[in-house]
């Protein structure tokens, strides 16, 4: 069988041993040597989240794989392809379901998704892998929120405050700063034109520099 194999790893990812493009690669390589695999080549998305299917490399890689010139497509894991419940039904639907011809094969995750097991097996996986993603984001979110009620600090001071002994101490100069901020928007001003209004004054920003209209959006959404 005439496979491709794809790689990927995200900006963070990088640096750390084991998800490096070339370890993935050479995995790849050993596995279509064991199974007798036709590896046509490899494909990789460098600094690219798994969040979406809208990646170059994965594209070119689907494309292969509907033209007919690849059978199926290696992976290491399952996550180097996706991280969405959604996004994985829509691959075994149009591309590696037993409608679609074609195959996927994980390395790590020991799946063959050429028989209906397989199949089960991957939704499985991917299911509990999302699973585990929000529950660590609902518990992220309930400390952060915790944190904020009793005014400890849980991130970088924002603009009118400081951080001392772990707690948020409001600095009266920075928060004159936001209420103008906050009047300039209700008067109409746009982003721009508050950022010239705010840098002509001659207010600051957290770190001393020039306003821009990123700085007045993160004020604008805050509650405080």
């Amino acid at each position: 069988m005439r496979v491709i194999g794809y790689t990927r790893v995200s900006t963070e990812e990088q640096a750390v041993s084991g998800v490096s493009l070339a370890a993935q690669a050479d995995k790849i390589r050993g596995y279509c040597k064991v199974y007798d695999l036709k590896l046509v080549d490899v494909i990789e998305d460098a600094g690219v989240s798994g969040k979406s299917l809208d990646r170059p490399g994965l594209s070119r890689a689907l494309v292969a794989l509907a033209s007919g010139a690849v059978e199926g497509i290696v992976i290491t894991k399952l996550d180097r392809l996706t991280r969405s419940v959604v996004d994985m039904a829509t691959l075994i639907t149009d591309h590696f379901g037993e409608r679609a011809g074609h195959t996927l094969f994980s390395v790590s995750d020991s799946i063959d998704a050429r028989s209906a097991a397989g199949r089960m097996v991957l939704n499985i996986l991917v299911s509990v892998a999302q699973w585990e993603r929000e529950t660590i984001a609902e518990r992220t979110r309930d400390a952060l929120r915790h944190k904020a009620a009793h005014g400890e600090v849980y991130g970088p001071a924002p603009l009118g405050y400081h951080a001392v002994g772990g707690r948020l101490i409001e600095d009266a100069a920075e928060l004159h700063a936001v209420s103008e901020v906050r009047r300039l928007a209700r008067a109409g001003k746009s982003l721009r034109r508050i950022c010239a209004a705010m840098d002509s004054a001659g207010h600051k920003t957290k770190r001393g520099g020039r306003w821009r209209p990123s700085t007045v959006q993160a004020i604008l959404r805050r509650t405080h």
